[in-house]
């Protein structure tokens, strides 16, 4: 049962990751139809995001400490955080300890201008294009945001640790007599997932805004009938989708240490989500993300790895086509999409 319990934590987790970069493609697709293969890489700024931040905490000037010597004797050279300098080594050292989490308000300006300048320099003059030319022309620039972050960060993963007092692990199953150990990150990247889902859904089911965004996702045409400027607000959905991206790329960074192929790593995927789930169906998306996230946990077990080697690796693939084959729209997709 511990086991049992622990690959369903363990799905969720990736689940979670899967489901918020799907959601916002399902943005991007259901309100402006573009299929963005570029989304696995804004995925990958809002990471770098917070690496450059902790950077910017950890710039640092030399001192000569008088009371710390070298074997000579000669006073030693101590570099001190310009934060720590400011702020005092207790408040300096805690920003520089919660450099993650407070990367979330350094990556949403950045990630929604980031999705502004991409839909109105380049995607827009794509939205009347077949969706092969718009996956050739967001592939290509997903490889040269790529090869910029090698560029400028190098080719290596770089660690970006969470706070010191969320990095240990929490005994999950002490409640219930079970000994459940699970980091204690995982657990706060979960809620951080379900918080930014659970926003995105009440900010276009109970605001203005997000009901004519549904209503021109639903028919485009009538809605610009009524003297709306849905075009505008869709522009605004895509820089939304891109600052969710972000964030998760931003709570992902404790996790799985930045590296600039790791949006192409999870692009893969979560288009087989975005299908599995339904195009165009933000709750298909969600459910989807988790479900195979689930799916994926289980199939990485030991016993399962014996009795088929490699399901591992192919699972989701395997799900997607048996789905696809069954409900060609996917879960929750809308009647008529991808049945022709």
């Amino acid at each position: 049962m511990d086991a049992f319990l622990l690959q369903i934590l363990n799905g969720l987790d990736k689940g979670s990751a899967y489901a918020l970069i799907a959601l916002g493609l399902t943005l991007i697709f259901g309100t402006l139809g573009v299929v963005n293969f570029a989304h696995g890489a804004l995925f990958m700024i809002g990471a770098f995001c917070a690496v450059t931040l902790q950077k910017i905490f950890s710039l640092s000037f030399e001192t000569v400490d008088p009371e710390k010597t070298d074997f000579l004797g000669n006073p030693l050279k101590v570099k001190t955080p310009y934060v720590e300098s400011w702020f005092g080594p207790e408040f300096g050292g805690a920003i520089i300890d919660w450099s993650v989490p407070l990367a979330i308000l350094f990556a949403i300006p950045i990630m929604v201008a980031v999705g502004f300048i991409m839909e109105r320099g380049l995607i827009k003059h794509f939205y009347k294009r077949p969706h092969a030319d718009q996956i050739l022309v967001t592939f290509g620039l997903a490889i040269v945001l790529q090869e910029v972050i090698k560029y400028f960060y190098g080719a290596n993963p770089i660690p970006t640790p969470a706070p010191d007092t969320l990095n240990g692990v929490a005994n999950l199953g002490a409640v219930i007599g079970m000994d459940l150990i699970y980091p204690v990150w995982r657990i706060v990247y979960f809620c951080f997932a379900c918080l930014i889902i659970g926003a995105v859904f009440a900010f276009l089911q109970f605001t203005t805004f997000g009901m004519v965004v549904r209503a021109g996702m639903a028919d485009r045409e009538t809605v610009g009938l009524l003297g709306i400027n849905i075009d505008r607000r869709f522009t605004i959905m895509f820089g939304i989708a891109a600052a969710v991206a972000g964030l998760a790329g931003v709570m992902y960074t404790p996790i799985n240490s930045p590296n600039y192929h790791m949006g192409m790593d999870f692009l893969v995927l979560s288009f087989v989500v975005v299908v599995v789930g339904g195009m165009g169906s933000l709750p298909g998306a969600v459910l989807a993300g988790f479900v195979l996230g689930v799916l994926e946990s289980f199939a990485s077990m030991e016993w399962a790895i014996s009795l088929i080697p490699g399901i591992n690796q192919i699972i989701i693939y395997l799900v997607a086509i048996i789905i696809l084959l069954v409900r060609p729209r996917g879960l929750m997709g809308r009647k008529g999409v991808m049945e022709d």
